[in-house]
């Protein structure tokens, strides 16, 4: 399998799963609505976890573009594959998007709480502050990207190691994710922003692309600060 097909079926799997929870618990009519976000975290837990056991030998298992940059920026990924990664990525999590519409189609019509639609598909603040959610995104990156690499250097098991990701996107997610919506991936969230765009979503409102570049910039940023950290303290 190519690296590329690898990194799109992967991101796009990561979202149907991730957002396939969010609209089970946020529109209405659905056996799963007001889940909670005990319900959400795990649930995106396991997104994460479940396409890296299936595709991490044959690209990394990435699905993250923070992630990608993030490595080859300290010499572990090599700068000429970046490009056709991250075009995976977002390509899968577009992708992604789409399906969930496809699994939740009569739901949508029936959930008049345009906000609650687009949180299918893509993060947004608690409380709206450009400065502090983007300093929120830059921290939870840096702990995934610094935990990712930590745990990679301990030697573990076939699979205990992806499930210990598994593992770190779940506690990010309980101790981090609530100001924000924890993008710290830009794919994650722009790409299914892309796709709650362009999709005929029953009563849809508009993209919030005024926020849209927080969950893009931050993960990013957040991510290179994780990887040096790391290559000065290991």
């Amino acid at each position: 399998m190519s690296t590329f097909l690898a990194e799109f079926l992967g991101t796009m799997m990561l979202i149907l799963l991730g957002d396939g929870v969010v609209a089970g618990v946020a529109l209405n009519k659905s056996k799963a609505q007001n889940g909670g976000w005990i319900v959400v975290t795990v649930a995106w837990a396991c997104a994460v976890a479940i396409p890296a056991f299936i595709f991490g030998a044959a690209s990394g298992a990435h699905f993250n573009p923070a992630l990608t940059i993030a490595l080859a920026a300290i010499g572990k990924f090599s700068w000429s594959l970046v490009p056709s990664y991250i075009a995976a990525q977002f390509l899968g999590a577009i992708v992604g998007g789409a399906l969930v519409w496809l699994s939740y189609l009569p739901h949508w019509a029936e959930t008049e709480d345009k906000a609650a639609k687009l949180g299918v598909f893509c993060t947004a603040p608690a409380i709206r502050n450009t400065g502090a959610n983007l300093i929120t995104e830059i921290v939870g990156t840096f702990v995934l990207v610094f935990g990712i690499l930590g745990l990679g250097q301990v030697k573990m098991a076939d699979g205990i190691g992806t499930l210990a990701v598994g593992l770190l996107i779940l506690v990010i997610g309980l101790s981090l994710g609530a100001p924000t919506g924890y993008a710290i991936n830009p794919a994650r969230d722009l790409g299914p922003r892309i796709a709650h765009a362009i999709l005929p979503i029953a009563g849809k409102g508009d993209s919030d692309w005024g926020y849209s570049w927080i969950p893009v910039v931050g993960p990013i940023i957040g991510g290179l600060i994780g990887a040096g950290l790391f290559t000065m303290v290991f």
